[in-house]
């Protein structure tokens, strides 16, 4: 990537919060929510369509950061931490600290984060890439 193009993002990412490196893998149809500090380790992989909130880390210490499914939503104030996969179709519920592998479709809340049930057809992902003809 070019040295204004280097440039032009590391102006966006101060004004807005938003730390995503150009290396981080996002798959189409990625959408934050409300804008506000976010921040991203560049090894993350987020799936299609993944919907995230504000105040949201994604990172690691050591190594490999999380592998994220399609179709997730991310509620606000949470972490993911380290190397874990959380399923396709799967809610992770405001302040949740994910330290472990949420399996797909699961509703996923607390500190650590634990599945507490199958996620019903849920409407947080409204914009679906490629949208519906």
């Amino acid at each position: 990537m070019c040295r204004i193009a280097r440039l032009f993002l590391s102006l966006k990412m101060r004004k807005f919060g938003i730390q995503i490196p150009v290396e981080t893998s996002i798959g189409h149809g990625f959408y934050i929510g409300h804008g506000g500090p976010c921040v991203v380790h560049h090894t993350a992989m987020i799936g299609n369509n993944c919907n995230i909130s504000q105040y949201v880390t994604i990172g690691a210490t050591l190594g490999k950061s999380a592998s994220i499914g399609d179709e997730v939503y991310i509620g606000p104030n949470m972490c993911i931490v380290e190397e874990v996969t959380i399923g396709s179709r799967s809610l992770i519920g405001a302040g949740a600290v994910v330290t472990r592998n949420i399996p797909a479709g699961s509703t996923a809340v607390g500190v650590p984060a634990r599945p507490i049930d199958k996620a019903r057809q849920h409407n947080f992902i409204t914009n679906r890439w490629p949208p519906a003809m």
